[in-house]
């Protein structure tokens, strides 16, 4: 298995070619070997795995599902424009009236700092590691900003234990359009059919897509076909092309609940495209790997700008699987070197953007940086995609999305220390086989990269009883 080579997930735009060239596994474990752990969010990271999994994040004994009982918190960055919190307002009074005292409003002085890390964030409150107690800061907490404002990283480490989801947009407009999406959700305005549609790209020549259609998509939504409460939709390979996505969101009866795996498209730092195309989904047009090595043109992915502004997409959730799917960090998480500046800032990925902030999306599940097959598969174990079975079994049973992420925070914490013990193994002993490290290695950074654009305390809305969409 040493000299069998990974491909993996993630397409450049520029160049039609693979944005990370298949490697060895002997390869990826070199630049493994340069990790350097944090050891304040390792033993957090420990403390975590050891928790038991009925008490999600929050301390035993309180219902994640009742705000009243897990808080719900703003999270701006001290020099945040006043505006933008008022634009939110309505959801603000909608979350202040559902939290009661266990609401609270982080801004101006008591908001992020510039370089503030999370720990010390939660120490000016007077929290510490371990299971939140929401006396003290709230289990649900929604960043307002960019990236740049407020670092991916805070937003990781914070999300340990918290349920934790962000906005940013580039209108102030958009802020108060998402916050009246949610509004008119959660009071009942918005009701759709309880409907699942399961998008599952399968280029030709391609082992990344057809191992996510055949290994993540298909058996996630046979599960789901199981419940006769849902209808579900699959379309996958030659189906899933950029007109067959595009109408779901575009003509009024996109569902409540869409998963889809795919390449992320990428662009080098200083690409025109990239800040409006980086993550954008590419879809079953683009030939394959042997049949195309030459700038993508925009017929074969979905982005933002595919989106008409008055598609009604009231209720979605949506769970993307597809490298910068969520967002782009400034610097390459993925480097044997010096760091590597592949952006000119941190930013959040356009598509989502546009769904949540002109179209009425409620929540994006994405990944920040590039995304993994590891995710669903394992060396030698074969399928494994229980946290994304227990996600979706949540979300359809009424939990708030937040909530539903903690399988995957629950993974990366046990995969934290696993691999923190098969690093000393192999710095100890050089001669060992690379493959555990490789994977492992992968699959820590793909279960950190997770990320949730959107307030954290949104479900899915409630069913529609005519059997047809109800939207505002």
């Amino acid at each position: 298995m040493a000299t069998d080579l990974w491909v993996f997930n993630g397409i450049d735009g520029d160049k039609g070619d693979y944005l990370l060239p298949p490697m060895t596994p002997r390869d990826l474990s070199r630049i493994a070997l340069g990790e350097r752990l944090d050891p304040a969010l390792q033993r957090e990271l420990e403390n975590r795995r050891r928790q038991d999994e009925p008490s999600y994040g929050v301390k035993a004994g309180l219902d994640p599902r009742d705000l009243a009982q897990a808080g719900w918190g703003v999270v701006f960055a001290d020099d945040a424009d006043p505006a933008v919190r008022e634009a939110l307002s309505e959801l603000l009074d909608l979350r202040r009236s559902q939290a009661g005292r266990l609401y609270q409003e982080y801004s101006g002085a008591r908001g992020v700092r510039p370089g503030e890390s999370k720990n010390g964030f939660l120490v000016r409150y007077g929290a510490g590691p371990g299971p939140v107690d929401p006396e003290k800061i709230p289990y649900y907490l929604l960043l307002v900003g960019d990236p740049e404002a407020i670092p991916y990283r805070f937003q990781y480490e914070l999300d340990v234990q918290h349920a934790v989801g962000r906005i940013a947009f580039d209108d102030l407009d958009d802020y108060a359009r998402y916050a009246r999406s949610v509004v008119q959700s959660e009071t009942g305005q918005v009701r759709l059919p309880r409907r699942a549609v399961f998008f599952g790209v399968k280029n030709d020549d391609d082992g990344a897509t057809q191992l996510s259609a055949s290994e993540l998509v298909q058996p996630l939504a046979e599960r789901l076909a199981g419940s006769p409460q849902w209808s579900v939709e699959t379309i996958l390979g030659e189906e899933a092309t950029k007109q067959r996505l595009a109408g779901l969101l575009s003509d009024g009866q996109a569902p409540p609940l869409l998963f889809t795996a795919s390449h992320g498209l990428g662009f080098a730092n200083g690409s025109a495209r990239q800040l409006r195309h980086q993550g954008a989904l590419v879809c079953q047009d683009w030939p394959g790997p042997l049949s195309w090595r030459q700038t993508l043109p925009e017929s074969f992915y979905l982005s933002g700008d595919d989106i008409p502004s008055d598609a009604r997409l009231q209720g979605l959730i949506t769970f993307a699987f597809a490298c910068y799917g969520a967002g782009t960090p400034r610097w390459d998480e993925f480097s044997d070197g010096p760091r590597r500046e592949i952006a000119p800032r941190a930013f959040t990925a356009a598509l989502p953007q546009r769904l949540l902030g002109r179209n009425g999306a409620l929540a994006w599940i994405g990944h920040v940086e590039r995304a993994w097959g590891c995710s669903f598969v394992w060396e030698d174990a074969g399928r494994q995609i229980a946290a994304f079975e227990s996600t979706l079994d949540q979300l359809c049973a009424g939990y708030p999305v937040g909530a539903a992420l903690e399988f995957f925070n629950q993974r990366y914490a046990e995969l934290a220390a696993m691999l923190s013990s098969e690093l000393e193994d192999v710095r100890a002993f050089p001669g060992k086989n690379p493959l555990l490290l490789t994977e492992l290695w992968t699959a820590h950074n793909d279960a950190r990269g997770y990320a949730l654009l959107g307030d954290p305390a949104v479900r899915l809305p409630e069913a529609s009883t005519t059997g047809k969409p109800e939207r505002p």
